[in-house]
Formats: structure tokens, C-alpha cells, sequence
């Protein structure tokens, strides 16, 4: 019997658990050094500051990762797309995600994949065609669980994003 994955927006209710997550070695490890400031950045979500959706993923009832979406064109500001000129080769309306496990010993199970394979089912059917990813090139196990989801690397972009590896769900991909 497969696992019931659910996924829910955010409150700000679920600040301490996701607080919890940050602050745990493989989330500082791709998430950078200060989750405090992550933790900032997501509160602004929640708070309506920032327009990206964070959202927690459920597998039977329990919390057990985040994901989000952002929309390129919210992002296209003139100081991001100095820090990230990758921003202006995409169009507006492309969508990003950001995913991450929350409890380690769930990791490397094929949850990953399946997570974001439902998740961009669902993007897709409020109308986001065009989706990316941008893990870190050295997130080995992170590339490999979203190609299986069916993203691949964007050829003409490879080498040329500094610390990512932009990664587009191939068309007609839905499962």
C-alpha cells in the first residue's frame, strides 16, 4: 500500500518544527550556514513580504519536509539579477522549487523524487508549465532523486550559474 504524501501551506505555527529542520546537519549543508536567516526569509512568506509558497510535505499525517515555489518574474529585481544574472535568461513565468527531507534517516528512500514528482503535478495543474530546480552541483544525491522526477539539466546553461545547476522538468512530464 503506498504512503498517503499530502502537502499543505505553511503557518506560522509550523516556524518551530521547520526551525527545528534547519538547524539539523544535512539542512545546513545545502541551506547554508545561518538558518536563522532562511528562517527570516520564509517568515516573510508567511507574512506576505516575500510572494514565493512555502509549503510543509505530509506523508500520513506527519510533517516531514518543506517545499516551495517561487516565480521567476517576482524575482527578476535588479539586485537579485546582479547576484543571480541566471534570473534574466528565464521567463517570468517559470516557477523554481526548493524541497528538502525533514528527519535525516528519511533520506535516500525515493522520497525525494516522489515528493517532487506529485509537487509538479500539482504545479502544473494551476497552470505552471514551466518548472526549474537549481540544486548545487555537488548535491549529488539531490540531482540524481530530480532527474528521476523527470528534470534534466538546462544544456545552455551548464557551467555558466556559479553555485547551481539549473535543472527544467521536461515536457510532457508529469509523473
Amino acid at each position: 500500500m503506498q504512503a498517503d504524501l499530502t502537502f499543505r501551506p505553511m503557518t506560522p505555527d509550523d516556524m518551530p518544527l521547520l526551525r527545528k529542520w534547519m538547524y539539523l546537519p544535512h539542512w545546513r549543508e545545502w541551506w547554508g550556514d545561518d538558518p536563522e536567516e532562511e528562517l527570516g526569509f520564509i517568515n516573510d512568506m508567511l507574512e506576505g513580504h516575500d510572494p514565493s509558497h512555502p509549503f510543509l510535505f505530509v506523508l500520513n499525517d506527519t510533517p516531514i519536509g518543506y517545499i516551495q515555489y517561487w516565480v521567476i518574474g517576482d524575482h527578476q529585481t535588479e539586485e537579485l539579477c546582479k547576484e543571480y544574472p541566471w534570473l534574466t535568461w528565464l521567463s517570468p513565468e517559470t516557477v523554481g522549487v526548493d524541497l528538502s527531507i525533514g528527519p535525516a534517516d528519511l533520506m535516500s528512500k525515493g522520497l525525494g523524487t516522489r515528493i517532487l514528482k506529485d509537487f509538479t503535478t500539482y504545479l502544473r495543474s494551476i497552470g505552471h508549465d514551466d518548472i526549474i530546480i537549481d540544486p548545487d552541483p555537488a548535491n549529488i544525491r539531490a540531482v540524481r532523486a530530480y532527474e528521476k522526477a523527470g528534470f534534466a539539466v538546462i544544456p545552455e546553461f551548464k557551467g555558466r550559474t556559479a553555485d547551481c545547476l539549473l535543472m527544467r522538468l521536461k515536457k510532457g512530464n508529469t509523473t
